[in-house]
């Protein structure tokens, strides 16, 4: 679990910034940007293999952490309306 957690801890940065660049670029329901944060920890995860030694499962645990921690674990409750593009405070 230690191992999950730091590679996790390593990946979550990166998960954080592609998540910001594709809100910025495409207009998208913010509804769904933690589902994207998960899609892309996964994908982030399976691809560190540069990283670590560790098998796929292994990384794609880490990945989906970092997915989650990037956008929080709460926002997947809440019902978010409009999109990316709106800059309205909330």
């Amino acid at each position: 679990m230690e191992i999950i957690l730091m590679l996790a801890t390593l990946i979550s940065p990166v998960v954080l910034a592609l998540v910001e660049l594709v809100k910025r670029t495409v207009n998208l329901p913010k509804k769904y940007l933690p589902l994207l944060a998960l899609a892309l920890g996964l994908f982030v995860g399976g691809l560190s293999f540069p990283l670590t030694d560790l098998d796929l499962a292994t990384r794609l645990w880490a990945g989906g952490l970092a997915g989650l921690s990037a956008t929080g674990l709460f926002e997947l409750s809440k019902n978010r309306e409009g999109t990316t593009f709106d800059r309205r405070k909330e």
